[in-house]
Order: structure tokens, then sequence, then C-alpha cells
């Protein structure tokens, strides 16, 4: 009995989401060797990556890219399955989940910006929130919430105006 392969087919839209994603998982990688000066506070830089996906190729798309960027650059740093894993796991998973809800939410009032530092703020609320349960089980976790709330809030900011402006540099080709 022999065998029978089916090969994929993929369309022109895979190839472009595949960039991305290697795009994030890139970023990813960059931003895991330079030094913070504070512990865990990083600009996030494969984000924009995300929300440019979420705005050109829709949510299923952002998904795929955001939790290929945590398994890839995990393998590739050596951090599967750690608690770096973990962190970074839940906090991808919680900022999916308020991009999923945040997409019927007015277009007026959230656009890039808006769904950028929201975003930011699920993607630290889940880490703290894995922080809180599982690696230091103690109330003190809390006392970090205004260090990491403010590194959300510029952060997100920041990534979200270069998404704005990545998005609408393309609709000035596009047209």
């Amino acid at each position: 009995m022999a065998l029978k392969l089916t090969q994929i087919q993929t369309t022109v839209e895979d190839h472009h989401i595949a960039k991305l994603a290697a795009i994030a998982i890139a970023l990813h990688m960059v931003e895991a060797v330079i030094p913070s000066p504070i512990p865990g506070v990083k600009p996030g830089l494969a984000n924009i990556v995300t929300l440019y996906v979420l705005y050109e190729y829709g949510f299923a798309a952002t998904a795929w890219v955001s939790i290929l960027r945590v398994f890839a650059s995990s393998l590739l740093l050596g951090q599967f399955l750690s608690p770096t894993f973990a962190l970074s796991l839940s906090g991808a998973v919680l900022s999916l989940a308020a991009l999923w809800l945040a997409q019927h939410l007015p277009k007026k009032w959230f656009g890039p910006i808006t769904l950028s530092i929201l975003a930011a703020f699920a993607h630290i609320g889940g880490q703290l929130l894995l922080v809180r349960l599982w690696l230091i089980p103690h109330a003190g976790v809390a006392y970090l919430i205004p260090v990491f709330a403010t590194a959300a809030l510029g952060f997100g900011l920041m990534n979200g105006i270069i998404t704005a402006k990545l998005i609408s540099n393309k609709q000035k080709k596009s047209v």
C-alpha cells in the first residue's frame, strides 16, 4: 500500500503572513539580547507587526503570527517551556483576547494606537497574573503594577503610533 502525499496549496497572502511572522520573530529575538534598565520591561517591537497583521489580514492571521512568534522565538533562544516562555505566552494570549474583544468596538475610538495600548496592558496583565499565581505567589507583586503599567502605556503608545504610520503609508501606496 503506497502512501499518497498531498501538497498543500499556499497563497500569496500565506507568503506575506509568513514573512511578517519572520519579521516579528526577528524583532523579538533582537529585543531579547538588548539589556533593559528595568528587568522584564521591553518595548515589544514585535507587537507592531502583530497589529499591522490585524489591520491587513484579520484576527486569525494575527493569532497565528503572535503564537508562532512566541513558540519560534523561545525555541531559537533556548527558552522553550521555561518561565520566560510561559510569561511570553500568557502575555500573547491575553493580548490576543483583548484584541479579539476590541474588534467588536467602534473603530472611531479603537484605532491602532488605542488597540496597541489595550494590548500592551493586557500583555502585562497576563504576565503579572502568571507571576503572582505561579512564580512569586506573594502580594508584593502588586507593587510592580505602576512600573509595568507606565511601561505598557509608553510602549503601547509608541508601537501604536508606528503601526498607524505603517498602515497610513500602505494605504497611500494603494491609492
